[in-house]
């Protein structure tokens, strides 16, 4: 999506050292509403012939993309929570290792709201190592529920992670696609 695209290369920032990308401009702290709503439209024209019955997504920075996206499609969004409240009773659970924290967290979803009825799109801001994609794979393995599809706004794709999903039979698209961060902190897009 070559609107994205140009706001990475414009406004974003990448640290070489740690493979870290900072979108805060537009994504990742302030969103600009607008470019997340073509997003999403763009989401919908990959995904609305693939019998999806919910939109997954993990907290934070993916709720927004797929809120438009349930919304455009007329779809319930469920999103992973990142530590388990006491309004959930019976939840699945797994875990996640996240990049810009650099820790483990253990991450729940009730077990009403993921079940061998759901035929699940995936959605996240970043597919860097995959392992959100990994952490959504335990839970639709725990509960019956079908992965369709998976998308991304970002795929940092000198990661591992969409090998990770290939070697899973995953079908994901990515709407821009980093190719590589340079040691002068400049990125190369696909």
């Amino acid at each position: 999506m070559e609107e994205l695209k140009e706001r990475i290369l414009k406004e974003g920032h990448a640290r070489y050292k740690d493979r870290t990308v900072l979108l805060g401009t537009f994504l990742n702290h302030q969103i600009d509403a607008q470019l997340m709503m073509r997003c999403a439209e763009e989401f919908v024209r990959l995904y609305k012939d693939k019998d999806i019955n919910k939109i997954v997504t993990i907290e934070a920075s993916g709720i927004a993309p797929a809120i438009l996206v349930g919304y455009l499609m007329n779809l319930p969004v469920v999103f992973i929570k990142k530590s388990k409240p006491k309004t959930i009773e019976e939840s699945w659970e797994s875990w996640v290792y996240s990049f810009t924290r650099v820790d483990n967290t253990t991450v729940c979803i009730s077990k009403e709201l993921l079940t061998e009825k759901d035929r699940i799109l995936f959605l996240d801001d970043f597919l860097a190592d995959g392992h959100a994609s990994g952490c959504m794979i335990d839970l639709c393995r725990q509960s019956g529920a079908k992965i369709v599809g998976m998308g991304f706004l970002v795929e940092k794709s000198f990661a591992k992670g969409g090998q990770f999903l290939r070697d899973h039979g995953i079908e994901y698209h990515a709407l821009a696609t980093i190719k590589r961060i340079n040691e002068d902190n400049t990125m190369e897009l696909a």
